[in-house]
């Protein structure tokens, strides 16, 4: 497995990160046990950065990760944990929550449900707009200093506030969407992100999976079937752009995950794709993405059957849209 450091502030990781966001139900049920196996395999295969949540299934997935990380060296793998989501029962989302004490709050309960002593990068997963970043930063600054945490992150913030929030104490990476269907960061944030020497671990680089190959609409229990990106004739328009760049895969002799996968690894060193597999089958197709060398060429190819901004539909629903600093 390659190696890549998360800026000039933040840890040497894997080159690929594995995220648990599918295992805990979000894009319909997950097996437990194929899950952690899932787990496992990452490990084996030289995957040092676990990336979660503590919402993610209300617990269940710091949980899961708990149980499949147990009797591993706490120093072989590095845990990337996102907090302040607010989420009601029904999975109803009602805002961000950064203030200092409940900062603190969160990372106890994820401590006690991951069954470690420390997590490696604590960010928040939304900007919270009642609380100036400073703040929410500068808890995770003390939690730094405790020994309760190693590195300060940050998830869907815009320009201005990766400036603000760096000044309270060195960020090692943004964490936000970012694929060939989900450049909005390209304008102001990336820049930004090489100016202060910030890495990007970069989820949703198969936009959840339409970039995959894989997706069909209709299962049941699946946060998809609500997305503007994966509705009706977005839809429709979307899966052109699959099929267009399905052909440069086959002419390059990969599958279209593993061609979106190196297109976003291959847009900087400091970036880290991280990668939503459940089954030790999607991680094996995306583990050798890594490896694929995309030429001058190849990645003019890609650019042509995927240009900027071809992509229809929001990548999150209207509601949810609000909550974010950078658009599509």
């Amino acid at each position: 497995m390659q190696k890549r450091t998360l800026g000039e502030h933040g840890p040497v990781v894997s080159a690929l990160g594995l995220g648990g966001m599918s295992m805990s139900g979000s894009y319909g049920p997950a097996d437990r046990g194929e899950s952690i196996a899932t787990v496992h395999a990452a490990l084996d295969a030289g995957v040092t950065l676990i990336d979660t949540a503590d919402f993610y299934g209300m617990g269940h997935n710091e949980l899961l990760l708990g149980e499949a990380l147990r009797g591993r060296d706490r120093d072989s793998y590095q845990l990337s944990v996102k907090f302040g989501q607010l989420v009601g029962p029904g999975m109803r989302f009602s805002g961000a929550d950064g203030r200092p004490e409940a900062v603190k709050n969160f990372l106890s309960y994820t401590l006690t449900r991951l069954g470690v002593d420390h997590i490696d990068i604590y960010r928040p997963a939304r900007v919270d707009p009642q609380v100036p970043i400073e703040d929410t930063i500068g808890a995770i600054k003390e939690l730094i200093e405790a020994g309760y945490v190693r590195y300060a992150g940050l998830s869907e913030a815009g320009a201005a506030t990766i400036r603000r929030a760096h000044a309270v104490h060195p960020i090692a990476d943004l964490q936000i969407e970012y694929s060939l269907l989900s450049r909005g960061i390209e304008a102001e944030v990336l820049p930004t992100l090489r100016d202060l020497g910030i890495g990007l671990t970069a989820y949703g680089v198969l936009s959840r999976g339409l970039l995959s190959g894989h997706w069909a609409p209709g299962r049941d229990g699946d946060h998809r079937n609500h997305s503007p990106r994966f509705s009706g004739e977005n839809a429709a328009h979307n899966l052109t752009l699959v099929d267009a760049l399905r052909r440069v895969a086959e002419a390059k002799g990969c599958t279209v995950a593993q061609l979106a996968i190196a297109w976003v690894a291959a847009q900087g060193e400091h970036i880290v794709p991280l990668i939503g597999a459940r089954t030790r089958e999607r991680l094996a197709e995306a583990l050798t993405a890594i490896s694929l060398d995309l030429t001058g060429n190849d990645l003019a190819e890609i650019e042509k059957a995927v240009p900027a901004g071809s992509a229809r539909g929001d990548r999150y629903p209207t509601a949810f849209m609000a909550a974010l600093e950078v658009g599509n």
